[in-house]
Order: C-alpha cells, then sequence, then structure tokens
C-alpha cells in the first residue's frame, strides 16, 4: 500500500461556481448530454506512463519527479506504484486507465524474464480493477524506449528485432485480452527514419504491413474483441515517421487490405506535429471510417515539439468534441489524457489538480459540442453551401458526365458562375455563442 494521496478525498461536482481547487466545476458524471450520461460520453482514462513512470526529465535535464516507487527496478516498487495509481483512479472517478508494458514491470534479463514480470503486474491489476471497478481503455507496448528499439520495431532492419517486436506484442496484446482490455494500441514511436541515406523506405513499409497483419491475425485467433488501433505521428523522435497522420495511415491501411479491421487512435498534441488541427485529422478520420479513440492533450505551440499538457482550451476541446459527437461518439474509443505535469510541478495534489481541469476543460467542450449539435444551425448552413448539388441534373453531372459533357453544359446553359460568400466570420462568430 502507499500513502502518497493521503489526505485528498474523491472528487466531486461542486458547479461552476464552485472555488475549491480539488473540485469538478463543469464534470458531472452523471448530468445526461444528448440522451446518455456525460461520463459515458467522455469514457475518461489515465495514462499510467505520464502520470506514474514519467520522473521529470526533459531533453536538458534529469529527474525532478521523486516518488515512493523510485527507482522503477523492481517488481515491489512496482506494486507500490500500482497501488498509488489506483488511489488516484479512485479519487478522480475515471472508468479507465491506458498502460505500456514498460510503465508497470521493470526490464527483465531477457525476453521471458520481461513477460514473467508483465503477467505477474497483470494478475496484480486484475485484482485491483476487481476491487475498484476501474477498467483498461487499452494496452500497448513500449517499443521505442529500449536501444534494442533505435532503428524502429517493426520496421527495423534486424530481423531478430522484428522478432522480438512480435514477441512483444504477443505478450501486451494477451495482457491487454485477460485484463477485459476495450482496444488495443499500436504506436510506432521510432517507425520512421534519420536520414534516407540507410534507409529503405519500401522494404520497410511492407515489414511494418505484415506486421500490422500479423497483430490482426492474431487478435482474431485469441478472440480478442477489442479495437486495434495505430495512433498517428509526423515525427519525433525521427526525422519522418511512416504513420505521419490521419491520411497517411489511412492509405497504408488500405494497401494492406486492414481499413476493416484497424481504427485510429488520434492525438491533439500530433496533429499540431503535422501541420493539422485536431477537428480536422477527427473529421477526417470520421469520414473515412476509421475514428476510433483519442488522446487528449496539449501543445505549446512556441515550442516545436510534442509537450503533451493537459488540455485548457475549451474551444479546441469543443471543435474536437462536435466531430466525434456528429460521428456518433464513441465506441470502444474514450478519453485518454496522455499529458504530463510540468517537471517543476512536484506535489501529489498537482498531479490531482492536473487531470480535474483537463476533465473538466473536455466537459464544458462537450457541452459546447452537443448544444452546436442539437441546435443545428452550423450544419443548417453547411448544407445550404452545398444545395446546389441535391439535384437532379448536379448528382448526374457528379456521377455519370464526362468532361465533354461539362463542355457541353457549360455552352448550352451559357454558365458564368458567381463567387458566393463563405462565411467564415459569421460561422466563428456562430461557434463562440455556444461557449
Amino acid at each position: 500500500m502507499t500513502d502518497f494521496f493521503e489526505g485528498i478525498d474523491p472528487i466531486r461536482y461542486e458547479g461552476p461556481g464552485s472555488e475549491n481547487d480539488l473540485a469538478f466545476r463543469h464534470y458531472n458524471p452523471d448530468e445526461v448530454v444528448m440522451g446518455k450520461p456525460m461520463k459515458d460520453h467522455l469514457r475518461f482514462a489515465v495514462a499510467y506512463w505520464h502520470s506514474f513512470a514519467w520522473e521529470g526529465g526533459d531533453p536538458f535535464g534529469g529527474q525532478t519527479f521523486l516518488r515512493p516507487w523510485h527507482p522503477q527496478d523492481s517488481m515491489e516498487t512496482a506494486r507500490i506504484k500500482a497501488d498509488a495509481a489506483f488511489e488516484m483512479f479512485r479519487i478522480l472517478g475515471v472508468p479507465f486507465f491506458c498502460w505500456h508494458d514498460a510503465d508497470i514491470r521493470p526490464e527483465g534479463e531477457n525476453f521471458a524474464e520481461s513477460k514473467a514480470r508483465l503477467d505477474e503486474m497483470i494478475d496484480y491489476f486484475g485484482v485491483k480493477m476487481e476491487d475498484t471497478g476501474v477498467g483498461l481503455l487499452w494496452g500497448t507496448a513500449n517499443m521505442f524506449s529500449h536501444r534494442r528499439w533505435m532503428s524502429g520495431a517493426a520496421t527495423n532492419p534486424d530481423p531478430d528485432v522484428f522478432a522480438y517486436a512480435g514477441a512483444t506484442v504477443k505478450a501486451c496484446l494477451d495482457a491487454t485480452h485477460r485484463l477485459g482490455g476495450q482496444n488495443y494500441v499500436l504506436w510506432g514511436g521510432r517507425e520512421g527514419y534519420e536520414t534516407l541515406l540507410n534507409t529503405d523506405l519500401k522494404r520497410e513499409r511492407q515489414q511494418a504491413g505484415r506486421f500490422l497483419q500479423m497483430v490482426v491475425d492474431y487478435k482474431e485467433r485469441i478472440g480478442f474483441q477489442g479495437t486495434i488501433l495505430i495512433e498517428p505521428k509526423p515525427q519525433e523522435p525521427s526525422k519522418h515517421q511512416y504513420d505521419y497522420d490521419v491520411a497517411t495511415v489511412y492509405g497504408f491501411l488500405r494497401d494492406f487490405d486492414l481499413t476493416d479491421h484497424v481504427k485510429l487512435n488520434i492525438e491533439q498534441g500530433h496533429a499540431i506535429l503535422a501541420g493539422h488541427s485536431f477537428e480536422h485529422e477527427l473529421a477526417l478520420a470520421a469520414s473515412l471510417g476509421v475514428l476510433g479513440s483519442i488522446d487528449m492533450n496539449r501543445n505549446d505551440y512556441q515550442s516545436g515539439w510534442d509537450t503533451d499538457q493537459f488540455p485548457n482550451n475549451t474551444p479546441e476541446v469543443a471543435l474536437a468534441y462536435y466531430e466525434i459527437l456528429k460521428a456518433g461518439g464513441f465506441t470502444t474509443g474514450g478519453t485518454n489524457f496522455d499529458a504530463k505535469l510540468r517537471r517543476q510541478s512536484l506535489d501529489p495534489e498537482d498531479l490531482i489538480a492536473a487531470h480535474v481541469g483537463g476533465m473538466d476543460v473536455c466537459a464544458a467542450g462537450l457541452k459546447a459540442a452537443a448544444a452546436m449539435l442539437e441546435d443545428g444551425k452550423l450544419e443548417a448552413l453547411r448544407a445550404e453551401r452545398y444545395a446546389g448539388w441535391d439535384s437532379e441534373d448536379a448528382q448526374a453531372l457528379l456521377h455519370h458526365a464526362t468532361l465533354e459533357q461539362c463542355e457541353e453544359c457549360v455552352i448550352e446553359r451559357d454558365i458564368r458562375p458567381e463567387p458566393r460568400s463563405g462565411k467564415q466570420e459569421r460561422l466563428e462568430n456562430l461557434v463562440n455563442r455556444y461557449l
């Protein structure tokens, strides 16, 4: 057991007027939004790695956090870490958490020892999950931190590393299945390249495709009912990564006949690094039928790297949940806080406050998004802009016409198109009414 969070009571909803730093102002789990409780829309999860495994380092400095489970090099400290984690889940009232294998067990001398340690911790987690009612949103494998992964996992030029990656994912997918996980995520932390001078792009992409096919085949053989997810990321630590953004990953899935088997876990910070907005990536994934789950965080827009900060921008979050709600909401997916404290935020209370604030921002964004969708004005104005395509002639033009027929139509009807306003400012003003 641990007394890491001693003196911190479970977080309660106190309403917008509350001055309590450790209370929800907007997140009322049982409040009904668009026909179901807010908690069932948001499906919050805590990231085990940032909240408990991260030690507070950055590219210019080492550990700043001193936790009771440091150093993270024994099964005893792994259990202490788990005790603290499940205590925090209880305090926050979150329904889910997420993990990498390396977060929850110390590395062994070889694969067999690492797997045995993982299995032992999965047993420990199983008891705690049964006691608390907290579920597993998803599990994944850390195939980027250890030096063996320095040239990638599935895309590595060494077939021994490819085999080690396959064994690692099998162990993690088995563990996720045992815990009733609702998804399994493949995050290609180093599936990319530093220079083309030593890289065979075609070969590495084929390796990645074959590896994912193996994962899907194994999922079906063991009867795992969850969703396989890929998380797009454009860069950092690699110069270029093969899962750059939603469009890139979708093309990859099409090439390897996996669009019916794999969906995407989309992160706000990664969308920004790819030069997109979060809502763009969500809307595109939804339109392609591959929207699965999200990692909710933000980047510092003055930094060109993945700073993984807790969300605090309600307008941005509202637009994200608008796309999610419009697509029908989550099924197996949810809102994972892939976010970490700043390395100067040392106290246990800081970890609770960060999640409370993030959950409130998401709740406020969700309510604004639901209000926009239920009101219907934004969708009505969008439909009005494309209304010309609803006629039979326009549909015939789109689906059956040739270029010769386009020319004939323009000449016969003496078509002289006049531009029409896109009304962007009016729409931006409309959105702001709900925030």
